[in-house]
């Protein structure tokens, strides 16, 4: 959870955000991985929350985050969380808000609009297929807070730079936190 880590990195130059980080690093056929097609897939929940918490105790020991007050899963459209029955991103900002007793707050941004999947897009093509897929709801509640967005996985950061974008107009400080990083 240091400056000028990977993540960070990814969006230097195309969201103006405080901080930047995943938890861990992820590999194809390595246990991240499984452990993320369980979370993802075959609803285990619990990975989510267990991780949730390591990401929560990481951050108590960071200084880089003692002002935050909200945490802000990146949502699902509404008929892919019925389908999976919850939202992995909420599974770890539960875990997360276990341990910071920070609330989590899943109505300011809201995904009204479906896109197709992610997992076999350029960057350019994940941020065309996600660009105006997101709102914000009651703007004025997140201005001048630090807040972070959440996710489980960031690969190139197309969906959390449109999103980010979305969640800046409302006057917020914003970091992104994720489980796990990637490179295509």
């Amino acid at each position: 959870m240091h400056s000028s880590n990977p993540v960070e990195k990814i969006f230097w130059g195309r969201v103006p955000l405080l901080t930047a980080f995943s938890y861990l690093y992820f590999n194809k056929h390595s246990i991240v991985q499984s452990l993320l097609h369980q979370l993802k897939y075959q609803s285990n929940q619990e990975v989510g929350l267990f991780f949730g918490r390591q990401i929560g105790k990481a951050i108590l020991s960071s200084n880089r985050y003692n002002d935050l007050e909200y945490l802000i899963p990146l949502p699902l459209h509404p008929s892919k969380q019925k389908k999976r029955g919850y939202n992995q991103a909420e599974m770890i900002c539960n875990g997360i808000s276990e341990v910071l007793h920070i609330p989590v707050n899943t109505e300011i941004l809201v995904r009204p609009i479906k896109n197709e999947t992610q997992t076999h897009k350029s960057r350019m093509e994940r941020w065309e297929n996600t660009s105006g897929k997101f709102s914000i709801s009651k703007k004025g509640k997140l201005e001048g807070k630090h807040i972070m967005l959440v996710d489980d996985v960031v690969t190139t950061g197309a969906t959390l730079e449109v999103s980010a974008a979305m969640l800046l107009t409302t006057g917020c400080r914003l970091s992104i936190g994720t489980l796990a990083y990637t490179l295509l």
